[in-house]
């Protein structure tokens, strides 16, 4: 008897001891960040007011003049309900399933909190779930992030006690139902209401409001566009609560189990423009950024590429809800005039096809995406072909992927190639690519016609890009194309068709000039969008840039727009017969059987690719890169140079040279004279040296009508020169050729 008196005083101390180590340990982990997070609760909940709260806000979208574009708005009503307003029902019903004590406690669940303790402490930190109070939810829809944490449990704690204190009950109950989601973009159970049963909730049968007040739980889950049965269980479960709770009577009950949902959904307005689809997507891509979303580019297995892609477009639709509800405020590059001249030259070239799908659009479509190359940024992007004074919902410049071709060589065979020890005078060998298919551990040994690398970019030799591509190997070619944020290479795209860009999904007009503006800007690349501003309801910058980073060296990029010169001026794109005395580089794609045809070319101040094909693809006599993607391009980008101040592209050797030729070492922001910078200086300098350039072409040049054409180009560049010393030397030159014009 005295041995089990002894272990029982034992197991008492013990368990006691056990209760002082877990609360010690809470307190110890729990009490710094507590102190931290109550002081900002305090900040936060003292500035707040019942604005804070509404979400249902209108976005706006503007172009690169501050010209609307759109107005963003989500599903349903905006009518904010107050709590008079709020039918006693639904108040029951999330009481009831969701905190049955909201109206006795002072914001926190202390049950809840113990047993999401000892969760903690059990599982070593791998367990932090636990249910929230009404106010804690709020507080988390509102000022928390939803990633889940220890220390978003206390941030949630924190705020729910200072939001007990403002406010009170009837104010939260309030907030917290106009607040909270209902799936395809309805915040607040009015829009729920109306745009589900296309009724005020008013209105709504207590059946109704059961099922719409199962939705906030999982909205993905329960999303009654996507499965209606999904929200049953919980509809029963909601109304068992309401009975045991007493708020509804027995045959009330009853009848509401024993009827049918049945949705009346008001179809949602569609944007079907191109330019304004593509800046909702930039904007939500960005505020997923801003969220702490994960980008990823490389994938280990095709399972693990199908669960991010899951996770991706989740997230994509829970934060395009945001935008659409959260009264931001967008400023884009978008620009009127270039996004009318691209869509009615992709018109044209192809309106020789009038084709249609069994949906009754063209068959024969087309897509383009054009960047400025001073800020990286889109300015026009063109989706698909205008029909009947439309464009249409799909915008295959972004959302379409297809295979490049070998518009792709440049990026993961001839660049890597250069960056390897490789120059524009090797000499590399013509395989045969079905030899090389049947033995494909022997490539690197085959052997063929030799010619220099420039001339087998120049005209597109497959064999030698094949033959390359296996020495670089896969996986350090398309390497490069997830260092510039391709979004679909997968493990079944590293081998050696892929250098021909035969990919498993392919790319987009979006990544594909993205990645010709790498070469442009000297290989730094910056993920592109078409977004100067976003602020947020309160009026705060929530945008920056995205970063840059070396993809290729400065000496290898220039290099290789050497060669694609070339493809222009006497390789597979010479036929489309560029004029402009502005240099252009660029590379033609074609796939098997003319299915895709692509070309992608940059000139010193744009970059531009463009894709023609079928949506279900299918051959087409003639297209091919040099032809009805390199006429599109060449039509565009000679109006959009015409006036061009920069001819020729320059090197990065040659831009750091003229701070070294001119006043080395020294600040750009110092004058020399009142008003007149070193940067001034510098500035005038290069301008006088590339109209002198055009000046040496005029004495060298046969032809008249060119010779006339430097001419007023270098008079155009001596015009803007700021020094009135320096412009009268470079006019008296000007006056001394005159005669030959």
């Amino acid at each position: 008897m005295k041995f089990l008196k002894r272990l029982f005083k034992f197991l008492l101390i013990t368990i006691f001891v056990g209760i002082l180590l877990v609360v010690g340990t809470v307190v110890y982990k729990v009490y710094p960040i507590y102190e931290q997070y109550t002081n900002e609760a305090k900040e936060a909940i003292k500035n707040s007011n019942t604005n804070t709260f509404k979400k249902n806000l209108t976005s706006y979208l503007y172009d690169d003049e501050d010209h609307l574009l759109t107005e963003l708005s989500g599903n349903g009503s905006k009518i904010y309900l107050s709590f008079e307003n709020i039918p006693e029902n639904v108040i029951n019903a999330f009481i009831a399933i969701e905190d049955r004590d909201f109206w006795d406690h002072e914001g926190i669940d202390l049950k809840a909190i113990v047993r999401v303790s000892w969760e903690y402490v059990r599982s070593k930190g791998e367990e932090v779930h636990g249910a929230s109070t009404i106010t804690q939810q709020l507080m988390r829809n509102v000022f928390i992030t939803k990633e889940v944490t220890l220390e978003r449990k206390i941030k949630e704690i924190c705020f729910a006690l200072e939001m007990e204190k403002k406010y009170s009950k009837k104010e939260i109950m309030e907030f917290y139902i106009n607040n909270i989601y209902f799936a395809n973009n309805c915040y607040g159970i009015e829009a729920a209401a109306q745009f589900y049963f296309n009724k005020s909730a008013a209105e709504l049968s207590l059946n109704e409001t059961a099922y719409l007040c199962a939705i906030p739980n999982s909205p993905s889950y329960y999303d009654p566009l996507k499965n209606i049965e999904n929200a049953l269980p919980r509809r029963n479960k909601v109304l068992s609560d309401m009975l045991t709770n007493e708020m509804i009577t027995e045959i009330e009950y009853n009848r509401a189990l024993s009827e049918k949902i049945e949705l009346n959904v008001k179809e949602p307005v569609e944007i079907k423009d191109y330019e304004t689809t593509y800046a909702i997507d930039c904007a939500i891509r960005y505020l997923m950024k801003l969220d702490g979303f994960n980008f990823r580019y490389s994938f280990f297995t095709a399972e693990d590429y199908a669960d991010y892609t899951d996770l991706y477009n989740q997230t994509y639709e829970q934060i395009r809800t945001e935008l659409y509800t959260g009264g931001y405020t967008i400023k884009t590059t978008l620009n009127k005039e270039k996004q009318k001249l691209l869509q009615e030259n992709l018109d044209s070239v192809l309106s020789f096809n009038e084709d249609l799908d069994l949906n009754g659009q063209y068959s024969l479509q087309g897509a383009a995406t054009l960047i400025n190359n001073d800020t990286g940024k889109v300015e026009a992007i063109v989706g698909g072909r205008t029909q009947g004074g439309n464009t249409y919902t799909l915008n295959r410049a972004y959302q379409s992927y297809r295979q490049p071709g070998s518009a792709i060589k440049p990026l993961i065979v001839y660049l890597p190639a250069l960056e390897n020890g490789y120059s524009g005078k090797s000499m590399v060998e013509e395989i045969d690519i079905d030899k090389a298919k049947e033995n494909p551990d022997d490539v690197l040994e085959m052997t063929g016609p030799r010619m220099t690398l420039r001339s087998a970019v120049e005209n597109s030799k497959n064999g030698v890009a094949w033959k390359l591509f296996c020495e670089i190997t896969p996986e350090t070619g398309l390497s490069y194309l997830q260092n510039m944020n391709f979004t679909k290479i997968v493990p079944d795209d590293f081998y050696p068709a892929s250098a021909l860009g035969g990919f498993t999904y392919g790319t987009t007009t979006v990544e594909m000039a993205n990645a010709y503006y790498c070469v442009a800007n000297h290989g730094i690349y910056q993920q592109t969008d078409c977004i100067v501003s976003i602020q947020d309801k309160y009026g705060d910058e929530v945008y920056r840039p995205y970063e840059e980073k070396e993809v290729y060296t400065s000496e290898k990029t220039d290099e290789m727009i050497d060669i694609l010169k070339g493809v222009i001026s006497k390789g597979t794109a010479k036929k489309m017969n560029w004029k402009s005395t502005v240099e252009a580089a660029g590379k033609t794609g074609t796939t098997n059987n003319s299915k895709d045809g692509w070309f992608v070319g940059i000139t010193p101040d744009y970059s531009m690719a463009v894709w023609v094909g079928y949506d279900m693809p299918k051959e087409l006599d003639n297209l091919y890169g040099g032809t009805f993607p390199a006429e599109i391009w060449k039509n565009v980008m000679e109006i959009l140079v015409e006036d061009s101040e920069h001819y020729t592209f320059q090197s990065l050797t040659e831009l750091e040279n003229a701070e070294e030729k001119y006043y080395p070492g020294r600040d750009g922001s110092e004058e020399l004279s009142s008003g007149y910078t070193i940067q001034n200086y510098r500035d005038d300098h290069a301008l006088a040296d590339e109209a002198d350039e055009l000046l040496q072409k005029i004495l060298e040049e046969t032809d008249p009508s060119l010779r006339e054409t430097y001419y007023q180009q270098a008079k155009n560049l001596i015009d803007q020169i700021y020094s009135q010393k320096l412009k009268a030397s470079e006019k008296a030159k000007l006056e001394a050729i005159s005669d030959m014009i």
